[in-house]
């Protein structure tokens, strides 16, 4: 497996990825996570396979047991959940199914499917370029999708105590929306 330095730190201090980054252009890596429902807690899988073909956005954090992780995914769902159907949105972390189900609830997130990568093959993590050697979490990134899974933006933040580009994650989901162009691979 793959181990890069010097892509993200935490609070400046270097921290190493494994995995292949993630770039646009590119076919979307497969993954395996779990989903909790929100009112019973029954689990499931979720693969890319079992994502709509409509654009997706997967928004990566850490643990939404922190602030910034907690309002990235705030947020986002409150930015998606106004194209419907149309958009696709997940966070991904390695907490809990349960603790991401409980998060979500009481943080009133409703657009947002949230993926847990806590078991120990890190399916999400390995594949997607993101799991954090020294932490096993994984990395703060965006990625988002068009509807042939093909990676239309790839965001991986430097530091993981800082927000993502919210701006520029939004603007390709609106492009990919309004023309359904997407840019050249």
């Amino acid at each position: 497996m793959i181990r890069r330095q010097g892509i993200v730190a935490e609070e400046g201090q270097p921290l190493t990825l494994v995995g292949d980054p993630v770039v646009v252009g590119q076919e979307a890596p497969a993954f395996t996570c779990t989903v909790a429902d929100r009112a019973t807690l029954a689990l499931t899988s979720l693969t890319l396979a079992d994502t709509p073909p409509v654009v997706r956005v997967l928004s990566v954090v850490p643990s939404l047991d922190t602030e910034v992780c907690a309002l990235q995914t705030a947020r986002f769902d409150a930015a998606l959940a106004a194209h419907g159907a149309r958009v696709a949105a997940y966070t991904v972390s390695v907490d809990t199914p349960y603790a991401m189900a409980r998060f979500c609830r009481g943080a009133s997130i409703s657009s947002l499917v949230s993926l847990s990568d806590y078991r120990p093959e890190r399916s999400f993590g390995h594949g997607w370029g993101v799991l954090i050697e020294e932490t096993g979490e994984l990395a703060r990134a965006v990625f988002v999708l068009d509807a042939a899974a093909i990676v239309r933006r790839a965001e991986v933040v430097g530091d993981l105590v800082d927000h993502p580009d919210y701006a520029a994650t939004l603007a390709i989901v609106q492009t990919l929306l309004d023309t359904g162009i997407y840019p050249a691979r």
